[in-house]
C-alpha cells in the first residue's frame, strides 16, 4: 500500500508537467559555484586548493582535507549538478504538494552530494597513494610521464563499456527513474538523491577522474567536461557522442604520452 501510494503521488505530480520546474535556489547554487570558480581562477586562488598542493605540500591534514572537501563541493555543484537538472525538476514537481517539500529537496541534494563526495575522497586517497608510490619507487619516479596519458586512456576506454551505457541509460530517463524509486519525505529524498548519484558516478567517474587530475585550475577543462556530461546525459544525441568522446580521449592519451615521453627524454 505504501509503495502504491508513493507511486500514485509521484505520477500525479509528474502528470502536471512534461518537465519539472527546477527550483530557483538550485539554479542559484550552480551560478554561484561557477562564479566562485571564475573568481578563484582570476585571483590565482584556485592553485591553492589543487589537491596536489593541499594533500602533499599544503597545510596540516585536517585543514587540508576540509579545504579539499569545500573545493570538491564547488566543482561538483558547477559540473555535475547541471547534468542532473531534469531529475531535480521532476523531483520538485512530484514532491511539490507533499509535506516538507523544501526539506525533501535539501535531502535529495544532500544524498547526491554525499555519494559524489565519497568518490572524491576515494580519488584523493588514491592520489595520495600514487604520490607515496612515486616517492618509494625509483621506477615510478622515472616514469611519472606515463600518468597523464594513462588517466586519459582509462577515461577513453571506459566510454566503450557496458557499465557506461547502463548507467547513462538510467540517467537519460529521469521520469522512469523517479517513477520507480520515488518516496515521499526527507528520507525518501535522501535515498533517491543517493541512488541517482550512484548511477551518475557509474557513468561519469572516469571523466571526473580526468577533472580530478587537472584540478579546479582549468576553466577550459571544466567547461568542456561539463558540456560533455550534460550532453551525454540529457540530449537525444548523447548516445552517439559517447564513442566519439572515447576516440578523442584515446587519441589525446596517445598524444599526451608521446609528448611527455619526449619531454622526459625517453624518445
Amino acid at each position: 500500500m505504501e509503495a502504491s501510494a508513493r507511486v500514485t503521488h509521484a505520477a500525479a505530480g509528474l502528470a502536471s508537467a512534461r518537465a519539472g520546474r527546477v527550483p530557483l535556489v538550485v539554479m542559484a547554487m550552480i551560478g554561484l559555484a561557477w562564479a566562485v570558480v571564475v573568481a578563484a581562477q582570476a585571483t590565482g586562488a584556485s592553485s591553492l586548493v589543487h589537491h596536489d598542493v593541499l594533500l602533499s605540500d599544503g597545510p596540516p591534514a585536517l585543514p587540508a582535507i576540509a579545504l579539499f572537501v569545500i573545493g570538491w563541493q564547488v566543482m561538483l555543484t558547477a559540473m555535475m549538478l547541471p547534468s542532473s537538472l531534469p531529475l531535480v525538476g521532476l523531483f520538485a514537481t512530484a514532491s511539490a504538494k507533499a509535506p516538507r517539500s523544501g526539506a525533501a529537496m535539501a535531502a535529495f541534494l544532500s544524498g547526491y552530494a554525499l555519494v559524489w563526495t565519497g568518490f572524491g575522497a576515494l580519488a584523493a586517497v588514491l592520489d595520495m597513494a600514487l604520490h607515496a608510490g612515486v616517492e618509494a619507487s625509483p621506477w615510478l619516479d622515472r616514469h611519472q610521464w606515463l600518468i597523464g596519458g594513462t588517466v586519459l586512456a582509462l577515461a577513453g576506454a571506459f566510454q566503450f563499456t557496458k557499465l557506461k551505457d547502463a548507467c547513462l541509460d538510467r540517467c537519460r530517463h529521469p521520469a522512469a527513474f523517479i517513477w520507480r524509486h520515488y518516496e515521499r519525505g526527507v528520507g525518501g529524498g535522501l535515498r533517491l538523491g543517493a541512488r541517482h548519484a550512484a548511477f551518475c558516478v557509474g557513468c561519469c567517474w572516469a571523466l571526473m577522474l580526468v577533472m580530478f587530475a587537472v584540478g579546479v585550475t582549468s576553466l577550459l577543462w571544466m567547461a568542456a567536461l561539463t558540456a560533455l556530461m550534460v550532453h551525454e546525459k540529457t540530449r537525444p544525441s548523447g548516445a552517439a557522442a559517447v564513442p566519439v568522446t572515447g576516440v578523442a580521449l584515446l587519441a589525446g592519451a596517445s598524444i599526451t604520452t608521446l609528448y611527455s615521453a619526449h619531454g622526459a627524454g625517453v624518445i
